[in-house]
């Protein structure tokens, strides 16, 4: 890993995040219950338990709900939004768009860009990371990111004690309408397969521990580490961090191996409530961690996506951090309405039988 002060990626004017909202369904399947079924019981779930999309949710009606929640947070206009983003690994059709169905629900004109994005796990910040351009190029003035996912594990596989659905939506646009602002980002990507799911495959395939090094710790580790060696800072500069979540013990590791307390990266930190909840993993972490900042605290996320690479993004928090609307559904909102499944009721609202 080389660390490189000249590839740090900065809009030429200020772009933060003028509203964000985050959609977790309400039913939960506790890992206890995929060890009953799978291991008799045997084991230690990597997660205590993980969000299930209803019989009747899919990537597309989650995506409405926090693009409409974000919409809420900053008082826009969706007649105002120049560009609708859908970063996901499980959209509903393998051809056909899922942001135009979320464009035209949100009430967002027909003269606007959308696409959907794919790069596993960082498809929703690769399109954070379009909008940044987008605005910060002043091309637009407002533009909706989302990541989303309802994600697949197959059945008794370890994805499947971890693999949740969820995620959150956040409108860019001018950095003095916004609760927080971008300092810059930095990219990171190699050509690691250590998750795949071909063309036609229900379910993902990956190397097991080949996951975690030289996966998502190389990746994270170098985005994090050139992006502080592009801005001249550490992690003690920050208020907050937070990391991609396939599980608990990663983020906590790789918060670790780069120098940030636990503390940094516990309002962030929602996996063992919600699971992996892949595009929106870090995202919806982000909106927690906006939901309790302060005017002037300092935030580093970082994704991660399988195949394989990192975002790595540095946000200043504003002073209008102050007037979120106080009506508005936060992450610790839809995480608190809990409603436990069993397996049987699982297979059934995520179509686990296959012929």
């Amino acid at each position: 890993m080389t660390k490189d002060s000249n590839r740090l990626m900065k809009p030429d004017r200020g772009v933060g995040i003028v509203g964000y909202g985050a959609y977790i369904p309400r039913y939960r399947l506790p890992g206890t219950e995929i060890a009953r079924v799978w291991t008799n019981g045997l084991g230690q779930a990597p997660v205590q338990e993980k969000a299930v999309a209803g019989a009747d949710e899919d990537v597309v009606t989650m995506a409405i709900e926090a693009a409409r929640n974000a919409i809420l947070c900053g008082g826009i206009n969706p007649q105002r939004i120049r560009a609708i983003w859908v970063g996901s690994e499980s959209h509903p059709y393998a051809v056909k768009p899922s942001s135009t169905i979320v464009a035209e629900s949100i009430g967002a004109p027909a003269d606007v860009l959308a696409a959907d994005w794919e790069f596993a796990c960082k498809a929703g910040t690769e399109a954070v990371q379009a909008s940044l351009g987008l605005v910060g190029s002043g091309m637009a003035e407002y533009t909706l990111s989302i990541g989303m996912d309802t994600a697949q594990g197959r059945p008794g596989d370890a994805l499947e004690y971890t693999a949740g659905s969820g995620g959150a939506a956040f409108i860019l646009g001018p950095a003095d309408e916004s609760y927080a602002v971008y300092q810059g980002s930095y990219s990171y990507v190699t050509d690691t397969p250590d998750f795949w799911r071909r063309a036609g495959e229900a379910y993902p395939s990956h190397g097991d521990r080949f996951t975690g090094e030289p996966a998502y710790f190389a990746h994270t580790v170098a985005a994090a580490s050139n992006l502080m060696a592009s801005t001249n800072s550490e992690p003690s500069d920050y208020n907050y961090a937070v990391f991609h979540q396939p599980n608990v013990k990663f983020p906590a590791r790789a918060a670790k191996l780069l120098g940030f307390s636990q503390e940094q990266i516990r309002p962030g930190l929602l996996a063992n409530e919600i699971g992996n909840v892949y595009s929106g993993s870090c995202m919806i972490g982000l909106t927690a961690i906006l939901d309790i900042a302060q005017p002037g605290d300092r935030i580093l996320m970082v994704s991660y996506g399988s195949g394989a690479g990192s975002d790595a993004f540095d946000l200043r928090v504003t002073g209008r951090i102050s007037e979120l609307p106080p009506d508005r559904l936060t992450a610790a909102d839809y995480i608190a309405r809990r409603r436990a499944v069993d397996y049987g009721t699982y297979v059934r609202f995520r179509d686990k039988l296959k012929d």
